[in-house]
């Protein structure tokens, strides 16, 4: 029997989620870089570096804009911001997600035996 590899099977759950958790904070308020990997680790492990070409995506794609602002801690910081067809983006994510996890749910049940 094949042993699952704990790692490789987080990592495609976190791909498959990292966009909308990022999406949903920048939704709750403008956010730079650093502050967004700060408050995704709070609650999925990622690193730092898989951001960036998450965010340069989200802003390629319309769904986030950027502008700078001064900060008292060093150079000025690039801001991410959803945009209006981030926001559909976003509600039509969720939507998905929350259908997608009951449709799991359902499937596995509460099967003691795999507990």
């Amino acid at each position: 029997m094949k042993r699952v590899n704990r790692v490789n099977v987080q990592v495609q759950f976190k791909k498959g989620v990292l966009e909308l958790c990022v999406l949903y904070l920048i939704h709750k308020q403008d956010k730079y870089g650093y502050e967004l990997a700060q408050q995704v680790s709070e609650h999925i492990e990622v690193a730092e570096g898989a951001l960036y070409p998450l965010l340069r995506r989200l802003v390629n794609d319309g769904y986030c804009s950027t502008y700078l602002q001064e900060s008292t801690e060093g150079p000025p910081r690039k801001y991410y911001q959803i945009t209006p067809m981030g926001e559909i983006y976003l509600k039509e994510m969720i939507k998905e997600w929350r259908k997608f996890v009951g449709s799991v749910k359902k499937l596995i049940g509460k099967d003691e035996t795999l507990e």
